[in-house]
């Protein structure tokens, strides 16, 4: 026969019962047993609920029951807390690493998957959710890894781009998960700098307006692997960013910027405008009488801001990050054909952020994709 259960109203009901038969004259152990109780029921019940109305016993009850909630909650919380301090290392913002904390988790306390996913905050469906791995995933791992070890200095972005040139059906997210997943990282080199164009009136700048419009050269120190010095001259054309020469010699003076720019203009015509900075090269009298002659206007940029160059100084960047910091020249020869093979690179390959992802000059490529799609899945 299953143990009854008393509610608290009942319970009171029965000792006020008890009190009326002992109040006949009647001892406990009788009244007990008419009420149906054992005598240490009674003692028990009278202990706990004795004077109390029957609002009273029912409102204890669920006082009772609410700490009782309440010890369980803290519990709960404390444990929550001590299992994020023990598995969870760092902030969990990925749900892959969601998915490793809440395995975690389950292997240690032995807690429901339900429980777990809770404490990490990470839906149930999430956790269960199994990869779909393609038939490409494994032939398209070793393009990105071969195209980041080839341009170290590229982001996911641009090689998503060059994938899809080379005839890749892919999407600049995937791309994302599989450079996540095999560690892949640009290190960013230092902090980006503010626009060009200010707005304080403190630099008036003419602001490229098509081909030709404004072009800008400047001057980068290198060396040989005997530790002579190189000097390049860069020239580009502000408005297609494309680099339109780059002059590599031990010494580069006024006349050798006239010969840089004669050639380039013989192939692309005179511009209007030609910005640079205050060096000897660039403000000599024979320079500035040569461009007035052939109607090229002269744009000086104030002395110490390199900032009013920046169309050629981010260029600059670019070529040291790319190619003069992890190139050793033995010679003369071959740091010009190295650089010239990178400016083409530059022109017709590289994809440019500000570009939409396009090379400055991809009509000047021969071939349409830079890297055969089957030759990347061998």
């Amino acid at each position: 026969m299953p143990k009854k259960r008393f509610s608290a109203e009942q319970i009171v009901v029965v000792l006020r019962q008890i009190e009326v038969l002992m109040s006949q004259g009647k001892s406990p152990p009788v009244a007990c047993r008419e009420a149906g109780i054992s005598q240490q029921s009674y003692y028990r019940w009278r202990k706990e609920y004795g004077g109390l109305e029957l609002d009273q016993a029912k409102r204890m009850k669920d006082l009772e029951r609410e700490n009782v909630r309440l010890k369980r909650l803290v519990a709960d919380l404390s444990l929550e807390k001590q299992v994020l301090k023990d598995v969870a290392f760092g902030k969990l913002v990925s749900p892959e690493r969601r998915r490793q904390a809440v395995e975690g988790i389950r292997r240690k306390y032995g807690l429901s998957e339900r429980h777990a996913c809770r404490i990490v905050g990470q839906p149930r469906g999430t956790q269960r959710y199994s990869t779909i791995v393609r038939a490409d995933e494994d032939a398209l791992t070793r393009a990105i890894i071969s195209l980041a070890s080839q341009y170290g200095r590229y982001g996911y972005r641009r090689i998503a781009q060059l994938l899809a040139d080379a005839g890749w059906q892919v999407g600049c997210d995937r791309v994302q998960r599989i450079w996540r997943r095999e560690g892949l990282k640009v290190p960013r080199k230092q902090k980006p700098r503010g626009r060009l164009w200010l707005n304080d009136g403190s630099c008036i700048r003419l602001r490229p307006q098509h081909r030709n419009h404004v072009w800008s050269y400047d001057f980068v120190e290198a060396q040989t692997h005997d530790g002579r010095k190189l000097r390049l001259m860069t020239l580009i054309d502000e408005f297609t960013r494309e680099c339109l020469a780059i002059r590599v010699a031990r010494r580069i003076n006024s006349f050798g910027v006239i010969e840089t720019m004669a050639d380039v203009m013989l192939a692309k015509g005179v511009p209007e405008h030609i910005r640079s900075d205050n060096g000897a090269e660039m403000t000599a009298k024979i320079v500035r009488s040569w461009f007035a002659k052939l109607g090229a206007k002269t744009l000086y940029i104030e002395p110490g801001s390199p900032w009013e160059n920046g169309y050629c100084e981010s260029f600059n960047g670019k070529l040291r990050d790319e190619l003069l910091n992890g190139e050793i020249f033995y010679s003369l020869k071959e740091a010009t054909v190295v650089i010239e093979q990178w400016r083409k690179h530059y022109n017709t390959i590289r994809p440019h952020s500000s570009l939409n992802y396009r090379p400055p000059a991809p009509h000047t490529s021969a071939p349409a994709t830079h890297l055969d799609r089957s030759a990347a899945m061998q």
